[in-house]
């Protein structure tokens, strides 16, 4: 058997070495550009012009080189587009905006205009005070605990209100519910301002002092929205349920112990014999109870000033 040279030997090796070399990458190439071709996302299949030169198909193109065709429009372009599409908007009757009305927040102004049309009026009748009552859809910022005690101030002060008052003593009288109290101009005077000072502890304790240390929102949030029995049960639930500064829902802290503080501080002007665990209970009960049928008929004042009163 002949035997070939050492340096022959070598050099075959050598020849072989490189030809596997060579098919192994090509092979490793072609595979790679396939690869890409079938995700056609950060390279191209065909030859791409960059700087005049031609890449060839077969060898990948980082994902940083874009096509031309690729590229945004001029920023002006893209604006005279984006005028062209509100106009055609605006002649077919339609805006750019979502038709959903969303919650507006405005400054601590309870007359707030509802984006739906339900608009709570400052008073009810032009009489009752209604300030602690916003309007469906409308959100308003937090109250400072200055304004707190600003709005429960103004419904105990308002004219309005001393007239309410003025009232109340006159069925409570009427009834003889304390016969301590006689009848004739000085009863109806004790009557009347026993109910103010009732009035009075009770607007500042729920109003006013509960909401700043609980940190509740003492505004009357209406719903304007849904059925009679929803709405209906919304407003009522409004004795046990508030929100918080932050807005989120609470147990309305303010609401029940504030009226309970109110009734059992009310015992210091009241007959000795009214002094009771029995009567504070009374009148506490008796508040929220009062307290939830006022809910109830502020929710639906904007049905009724609009559809028995005809007012917007």
């Amino acid at each position: 058997m002949l035997r070939r040279p050492l340096p022959q030997l070598r050099l075959t090796a050598f020849q072989l070495a490189t030809a596997l070399s060579i098919a192994v990458v090509g092979a490793s190439a072609t595979l790679f550009a396939q690869e890409i071709d079938s995700s056609n996302s950060s390279t191209t299949s065909t030859s791409t012009v960059e700087a005049g030169k031609v890449i060839p198909a077969a060898v990948p193109v980082p994902a940083t080189v874009i096509s031309y065709a690729e590229l945004p429009d001029a920023p002006s372009a893209v604006l005279e587009a984006q005028q062209a599409a509100q106009q055609a908007a605006q002649q077919s009757g339609q805006t750019s905006s979502s038709t959903t009305p969303t919650p507006q927040t405005t400054n601590n102004n309870p007359d707030a205009v509802s984006p739906n049309g339900n608009h709570q009026t400052k008073r009810v009748l032009g009489l009752v005070p209604n300030f602690r009552t916003v309007s469906a859809d409308v959100k308003l910022p937090p109250m400072s605990p200055k304004d707190k005690f600003i709005i429960a101030g103004k419904d105990t002060f308002d004219y309005s209100a001393l007239f309410v008052a003025g009232i109340q003593a006159g069925v409570a009288m009427n009834g003889r519910s304390y016969p301590e109290f006689h009848q004739g101009a000085a009863g109806y005077a004790r009557y009347y301002w026993h109910t103010l000072a009732d009035t009075s502890s009770e607007n500042f304790f729920v109003g006013g002092l509960g909401p700043i240390v609980f940190k509740q929102d003492n505004r009357f949030y209406t719903r304007g929205h849904g059925g009679f029995r929803k709405r209906s049960l919304y407003a009522v639930s409004r004795v046990l349920i508030t929100r918080k500064d932050d807005g989120d829902s609470t147990f309305n802290f303010s609401e029940v112990i504030g009226s309970g503080a109110s009734a059992g501080l009310s015992t210091l002007w009241y007959p000795k014999q009214y002094q009771t665990w029995t009567k504070v209970g009374q009148k506490w009960l008796t508040s929220d109870l009062i307290d939830g049928f006022n809910f109830w008929w502020k929710e639906w004042w904007p049905t009724a000033n609009k559809y028995v009163f005809h007012q917007k």
